[in-house]
């Protein structure tokens, strides 16, 4: 398997040169500079290779919201520009297969819809304006074609667009101005995340343009009482349809399975529609996930990611080729011991791109048609590739837990990558962020766990630190080597602690069979390898064992529940949205299937799986915990919460509440993000830095 050795020395050199300006200066991180720094993302290379659009998003504190922008950079380099200045969001660029023009979502007018605007300059003008919103728009191969995303009712979806617009707004605007607020269900999903769904579907809509102006109505390519695209973001990786080379047909992801059935069932499979006469045809019949179609440039054959267990949402997933002529699938990636996430065609047909969790970062791979696999960007993490038309250069997003993302360039006939944007050079040259370590540890069973360190600025080996350990959600996720805006250890260590993020069993990124190992363990090896990295942790001379937090968040806050009551190791606990009671939270999450394959259905449950219940050891709760919930949260609901916290204040154990009416499983809104951070660093320095 070849890996290029030029990459990781080039680009280690250009953040080695970031990271030596801002150690000499040595300021350490101040949590103004999370709202400071640009949020760089999605770039799209033009067809001709030259130019790179990407979105910018910059948190508005004042008024609790982030603003996106559209930016332009030369794949040359030179200054990036601004595309697009609204004072809302602007996102989602796609190029038109000719260059001339960018489609983009954006609210700039209130509600989202697609706009376009001359990918030289100029103003933008609106596409569309149906009332129920439109998002995620894809150019057809030759442009006389957009597809787009609205979630509509189903039992408008067959009448004729103006028809069914108007019966859409209607019902909507009955809801929205009626006096009587409630909400009737007869089936489950009827929430999701952090909203209702209710009633509505998402459903593909085809608009015909002509010179980026549109010439009719949209229709309505997948109507009917189901979904066009999946409405969990654990089956969606990119844009979940595409048009045929020839334009005349469009795949889409969809599950097969009745809408009432949805809620305990993983199974997406992909379907074609005739966009002359609406014929639709079923192309997959996996019983497991099936999504991410993409056709190759000769349209012979489909390309499309796959899982092979029913039930499972971190099954691996592989990529896979339907020869279009016999109908026959065969996977690209099956010795691969890797879960296949983004990938794109490369422009000849004769390979694919994509990227992987691995060890602790994320890596872009090659792969030809005959399966021979390559890493190709190893280091960090490397993502959102997209390629130009002649396959002469590849842009992606590449960041490390110490870089916030940055626009790439890789010319796979030259080699060495070049940094294309800088957009937070001027910020970081002044702060000393520390590079992160990796070190293994042996955990269960003698099998290795990875471990990141992140210690604080002016770090002096020859003094003691107060330590926080970080535990991960999922369960089935890492802590990879990426900037994060939420959970970012470096602001963190910033405020004079050592901080260490494990990724034991369950985390992704080493081997299916180490993501495995968690399901129906929760308290099991995935302990051992964390109480194995925290012993590894204590043995090391700068930390002040007296002085130790632990804090995690959705799984991460569920073992924070289990240390409250197996563990005196920590002064202070820090749990945001964490699983507390298995038996409530079966009841009243969303996504019935992650439970029923994590611990079974509550009354089939073996007195084994039961006991894995953090509640069942309230009795012994008695570290000061700070407990942060979102009233919006769906997955995790805040009742998980405040039933752990109804048991420590009955039982005397300081604690505290933090409560986001307005927050979901995430704190995203950046007033509240701000607060999130003070509360949190304010319930630390209570307790370590005594």
């Amino acid at each position: 398997m070849r890996i290029p050795t030029a990459f990781p020395r080039s680009l280690s050199l250009v953040f080695f040169v970031l990271a030596g300006a801002a150690t000499l200066l040595a300021r350490p991180m101040e949590l103004e500079d999370m709202f400071r720094l640009h949020r760089v993302s999605d770039p799209q290379i033009s067809p001709d290779g030259t130019q790179v659009a990407f979105v910018v998003t910059d948190p508005v504190k004042a008024e609790n919201y982030t603003n996106s922008d559209i930016w332009l950079v030369s794949t040359i380099g030179g200054e990036a520009r601004k595309l697009t200045n609204s004072p809302k969001q602007d996102r989602h660029p796609r190029w038109s297969p000719d260059g001339q023009w960018l489609a983009f979502e954006s609210n700039r007018d209130g509600s989202y819809q697609i706009w376009v605007m001359p990918a030289a300059g100029g103003e933008a003008h609106k596409l569309t304006t149906i009332s129920t919103e439109a998002s995620t728009p894809v150019w057809s191969p030759d442009g006389t074609q957009l597809a787009f995303v609205s979630a509509v009712f189903p039992e408008f979806s067959a009448q004729p667009f103006a028809e069914s617009d108007r019966l859409n707004k209607e019902k909507q605007d009955a809801r929205d101005n009626g006096k009587v607020k409630a909400k009737l269900f007869d089936h489950l999903l009827y929430r999701h995340w952090n909203a209702w769904v209710e009633d509505k579907r998402q459903h593909v809509f085809v608009l015909p343009l002509k010179n980026g102006v549109a010439r009719g109505a949209p229709r309505d390519v997948t109507p009917g009482d189901n979904d066009g695209v999946p409405t969990s973001s654990t089956f969606s990786e990119g844009d979940e349809f595409a048009f045929s080379p020839d334009g005349k047909s469009l795949v889409f992801t969809a599950p097969p399975v009745p809408v009432r059935e949805q809620a305990w069932s993983t199974n997406h499979d992909i379907y074609s529609v005739d966009l002359a006469t609406g014929e639709k045809r079923q192309l997959t019949t996996n019983p497991a996930a099936d999504g991410s179609p993409q056709f190759s440039p000769d349209g012979k054959l489909l390309a499309y990611r796959a899982q092979t267990r029913p039930g499972f949402e971190a099954d691996r997933w592989q990529l896979m080729l339907l020869d279009l002529a016999t109908g026959r699938s065969r996977s690209l990636t099956e010795k691969l011991d890797r879960s296949v996430d983004g990938y794109l065609w490369s422009p000849d047909g004769t390979k694919l791109y994509f990227n992987t969790a691995d060890q602790g970062g994320t890596t872009l791979w090659s792969v030809t048609l005959a399966g021979a696999a390559d890493r190709v960007l190893v280091g960090g993490t490397n993502s959102e590739a997209g390629i130009s038309a002649d396959g002469s250069a590849l842009v992606y997003t590449h960041a490390r837990l110490n870089q916030p993302p940055e626009v790439m360039l890789w010319r796979p006939t030259h080699g060495a990558p070049a940094v294309l944007t800088h957009m937070n050079d001027a910020l970081l040259k002044d702060i000393d962020l520390a590079p992160p370590e990796s070190v293994m540890v042996t955990g269960a069973e003698g099998t290795s766990v990875q471990m990141w360190l992140i210690k604080p600025p002016g770090f002096d080996p020859a003094k003691k630190y107060p330590l926080v350990f970080w535990v991960h959600g999922g369960p089935q996720g890492a802590w990879s080597n990426a900037w994060s805006t939420r959970w970012n250890p470096e602001i963190w260590a910033a405020q004079g602690y050592v901080v260490s993020l494990a990724n034991p069993r369950g985390s992704t990124g080493f081997g299916q069979q180490f993501t495995d190992e968690i399901s129906r363990d929760w308290n099991g090896k995935v302990m051992d390898d964390l109480a194995a990295c925290l012993a590894w942790l204590e043995k090391q001379p700068y930390i002040d064992t007296t002085r130790m937090a632990a804090a995690g968040g959705s799984y991460g806050g569920y073992v924070m529940n289990w240390f409250e009551g197996h563990t005196d190791k920590f002064r202070c606990l820090v749990n945001h949205d964490g699983t507390y009671n298995l038996d409530s939270m079966y009841g009243t999450t969303e996504e019935v299937w992650f439970d029923e394959w994590e611990h079974g259905k509550p009354w089939e449950a073996t007195a084994r799986e039961k006991a894995a219940s953090p509640h069942l050891y309230a009795a012994n709760f008695k570290t000061p915990m700070l407990v942060i919930q979102g009233e919006l949260d769906f997955r995790v609901p805040v009742s998980e919460g405040m039933q752990v916290f109804t048991a420590l204040q009955r039982q005397g154990v300081p604690s505290k509440l933090l409560l986001f009416p307005d927050e979901g499983h995430w704190v995203l809104k950046p007033s509240n993000s701000e607060f999130w951070h003070q509360t949190i660093f304010a319930w630390l320095a209570e307790y370590l830095k005594k």
